[in-house]
């Protein structure tokens, strides 16, 4: 079995986060001996505790991978792991790019040399709605395909302007189980004519903890991360955090000093993020970086 089958066979398995995935490959870089390791091995190796070893040894021997493949097939779903040729370059680019990729939709947006994201508060106002169609649409008519998290607010206004053109969702759940539910309609559109992209396979539910790990992807995958948006403590300001990690650039709308939900974007231009009021700030960004 080649190095491909077993990175998603690994990648179904309880206990393989991304930093045990990591710890696999820099043992073992084409994966040839991972049916040889038992579960002492495991433990000893990967530094793995034992009722994990073991529930990670048992997932991987009795994974039936050609049947999922089959079921993936069946419902248009694809597999995409980081030693693909049409896995996203930019994204392969980052300190801890996903390993494994599962997607329905068009998986030719992934290479787009022009992906932007957008991120903030799950209760916007009015204003940040129209904030966003004053900067988005310009950024739509370029060219610029959005990128966001399908969540409630300012994600799913994004992915809504967006329609008519082009727009990624990537997910904190597996595709079997898209969140959240009130984005149902949203997500059969976008699955019909867009793309919906995840790095846990279609079967794992929502968790917490899932929904921050996500937001390196979003930003991984865009020349820049526009936040609308953002209380002090926001999951948004994460994203932000990660798009510089990754020496992304942070576009932030400002907003008045006594609305809540501008608190956090006000602070991001205090420490440096872009202050944009219209997407000709965005475009000479982009434009002035892509010539450097």
């Amino acid at each position: 079995m080649e190095k491909r089958d077993k990175l998603i066979r690994i990648h179904h398995c309880r206990g393989a986060g991304w930093k045990t995935v990591k710890k696999l490959l820099d043992l073992d870089p084409e994966l040839k001996h991972i049916d040889d390791m038992s579960a002492n091995d495991l433990c000893h190796y990967l530094k793995m505790k034992r009722e994990h070893a073991n529930r990670f040894y048992y997932d991987l021997h009795s994974f039936a991978l050609e049947k999922y493949i089959h079921s993936y097939n069946k419902n248009n779903i694809f597999v995409m792991t980081i030693d693909d040729a049409a896995y996203p370059s930019q994204l392969r680019n980052i300190y801890d790019p996903p390993w494994v990729l599962f997607g329905k939709g068009d998986k030719s947006l992934l290479n787009s040399s022009k992906l932007i994201s957008v991120v903030g508060t799950r209760q916007p106002t009015q204003t940040a709605r129209l904030s966003m169609e004053k900067l988005l649409l310009p950024l739509i008519e370029d060219g610029w395909t959005i990128v966001s998290g399908m969540a409630l607010g300012i994600d799913g206004y994004a992915h809504h302007i967006a329609l008519k053109f082009q727009t990624i969702a990537v997910l904190a759940s597996g595709l079997y189980h898209p969140y959240p539910r009130k984005h149902h309609d949203l997500f059969q559109r976008m699955i019909a004519n867009h793309l919906v992209i995840s790095e846990y396979p279609p079967n794992i539910p929502p968790q917490k903890w899932q929904f921050p790990e996500r937001n390196r992807i979003i930003s991984g995958l865009s020349q820049g991360t526009i936040v609308v948006e953002a209380k002090e403590r926001s999951g948004s300001l994460i994203t932000a955090d990660q798009a510089l990690d990754q020496g992304r650039e942070v576009f932030a709308v400002p907003g008045m000093i006594l609305e809540p939900n501008a608190a956090g974007t006000n602070r991001l231009i205090q420490q440096g993020a872009k202050l944009v009021i219209d997407a000709n700030d965005i475009l000479n960004e982009l434009n002035r970086n892509a010539l450097i």
